[in-house]
């Protein structure tokens, strides 16, 4: 069987013909192993090359750590258990590059605004770009900025790039670590406002960008709403690598937005680890519908007692796309609550994959933690892979697990009717419901209707509701 390599970067042509001339004539072309390993090798020859010299050095050592961990690492494949599901071989058809410095006007990213934040903070392709972003009106004790230009530089030595576990993408991200943005609160700050930080990708170039992001919330009744918002110009193929870190001090509460609406022949792995101290409120929904291939994870660590940990997701894969989320929250403390509601919609031949696993400590007593899944098939075609997980080794809990996955009740669709509904109308009411107990804990009225009708329109196009 041939190989394929126009879709490889030079690198990784270079190494591939030289492991073809290394065989003899009966062998068979590069293993599917060897072609992961060059792949992610020339990625990450690539980000490297791309990457600055800095006399950062946390940063020189972050860098160094992660490239040397790097060299012993490959693509993952369906053969690791944590990607078992999600195939990421489409990635090896695509010569992934460095992105050029891209120029935008304000008029190209209006539609994105969301009306109720006053505050954008804009990154395209990976870099945080000042003259797109309004920062007026932060109150006093918020700070916003580039990683490359902050000046105090210990602060940040017990954060950055110290939250959640390491894997071949967040490593890769690392290795690459260029510039990113950081939000700082201090203490008893409340941003009445939603801040909008919006990553932009200009799908015109196969591109490879590793946005970062740092949100501290010291110690002390802060709150804040973050919208973290990814989408495209463009229909081209690319791939997004991100990492967002939140650390969130004692009493600190943080409402986190996470909105996944790349361009459709995109690529988006992100990562999302939060450290929790004691008393502090962290809640996140995260809505993903764009890309060819999603992967998120989350890596939520409660740090203290009394923690409280909330979240909310909503899945959606038509087409053939793949939409995977992995999360792992790790109780390790008394008093802690935790309360996980995700939700996957798969049409089409559209593939859906939900790891979720919660570990209860042994000094986690007295905690509440409930976990579920629901999945909704609307095709014969469409797959749903589901894996909820519970560990317990503290005794005094309540605790609860569970999943389901079914397709649109004939009962329900026969009632809609008989109160006078053609099907296609019983149909996307049934699915608005499905979807809108989601949607509704939404904490932004504007971004409720236009999700909704995103999703409508994804699910039953033509549909204006």
């Amino acid at each position: 069987m041939g190989v394929d390599l126009s879709g490889l970067t030079d690198l990784n042509k270079a190494d591939l013909d030289a492991l073809t001339a290394n065989s003899t004539p009966g062998d068979r072309a590069p293993s599917k192993a060897a072609q992961r390993s060059t792949y992610y090798a020339g990625l990450l020859a690539t980000v490297t090359a791309a990457t600055p010299a800095t006399d950062w050095e946390l940063v020189q050592r972050l860098r160094s750590q992660a490239q040397a961990v790097a060299q012993e690492m490959a693509l993952p494949s369906t053969r690791d258990e944590d990607w078992r599901f999600t195939d990421l071989s489409p990635m090896l058809a695509i010569a992934l590059r460095a992105p050029e410095l891209t120029t935008l006007e304000p008029e190209a990213i209006a539609a994105f605004a969301i009306p109720e934040a006053s505050v954008r903070v804009v990154v395209v392709n990976g870099r945080f770009v000042p003259e797109l972003s309004n920062l007026v009106g932060l109150p006093d004790g918020v700070t916003i900025g580039s990683l490359a230009a902050v000046t105090d530089r210990e602060r940040l030595a017990s954060h950055l790039g110290q939250q959640g576990s390491q894997d071949a993408f967040s490593v890769l991200n690392t290795a690459g670590l260029n510039d990113g943005v950081v939000i700082e609160l201090e203490r008893r700050v409340q941003v009445a406002k939603p801040i909008h930080l919006l990553h932009v990708a200009t799908a015109d170039q196969p591109a490879i960008s590793q946005p970062r992001c740092l949100v501290l919330a010291k110690a002390g009744d802060s709150h804040c709403t973050l919208i973290e918002d990814y989408v495209a110009i463009g229909q081209g193929g690319y791939c997004t690598n991100s990492v967002m870190e939140v650390v969130l001090g004692n009493c600190a509460t943080l409402h986190h937005v996470r909105l996944q609406r790349e361009g459709e022949q995109a690529i988006h792995i992100g990562k999302t680890a939060i450290s929790q101290d004691w008393n502090s409120h962290y809640t996140l929904t995260t809505i993903s519908q764009g890309a060819s291939i999603a992967r998120h994870s989350i890596d939520i660590a409660q740090t203290g007692p009394g923690t409280e940990t909330i979240l909310n997701g909503l899945s959606v894969a038509t087409g053939e796309q793949l939409t995977d989320t992995h999360s792992s929250l790790v109780l390790s403390h008394p008093h802690g609550t935790a309360d996980q509601l995700h939700k996957c919609i798969a049409d089409d031949r559209g593939h859906t994959v939900f790891n979720g696993r919660v570990f209860v400590d042994h000094d986690a007593q007295q905690t509440n933690a409930a976990q579920l899944n629901r999945n909704l098939l609307l095709s014969p075609k469409a797959r749903v892979d589901t894996k909820p997980q519970l560990e317990i080794i503290a005794d005094d809990v309540k605790c609860s697990h569970g999943s389901t996955v079914s397709q649109l009740e004939e009962t329900e669709l026969f009632y809609c009717r008989s109160r006078g509904l053609d099907l296609a109308t019983a149909r996307s009411l049934l699915l608005d419901g499905f979807a809108g107990e989601i949607l509704d804990r939404l904490p932004i009225a504007s971004l409720r209707s236009t999700l909704a009708r995103q999703i409508a329109q994804r699910i039953n196009p033509g549909s204006a509701s």
